[in-house]
């Protein structure tokens, strides 16, 4: 099975909610500030739940806040 990318735009939501802090996103959203730095830096997958509480946060719809990306099996015919 290949690798699984997900990669989000919650730095640019961030900023275009006035410039908010991962301190006060991990705040709203109920995680530490290192979880949100991790999510943001593409380190760590948030669960469902928590990726539709960031999705919520920034009234946006989860598939913009967060997008999959699986890279195709690498030898499979």
């Amino acid at each position: 099975m290949g690798q699984t990318r997900i990669s989000n735009a919650i730095r640019q939501l961030r900023f275009a909610a006035g410039e908010m802090t991962q301190q006060e996103l991990a705040d709203r959203v109920g995680v530490t500030r290192q979880t949100v730095h991790a999510i943001e830096a593409g380190k760590y997958s948030p669960s469902l739940e928590v990726a539709f509480r960031i999705a919520g946060v920034f009234k946006q719809p989860l598939e913009s806040v967060f997008v999959y990306a699986a890279e195709p099996d690498v030898g499979r015919d």
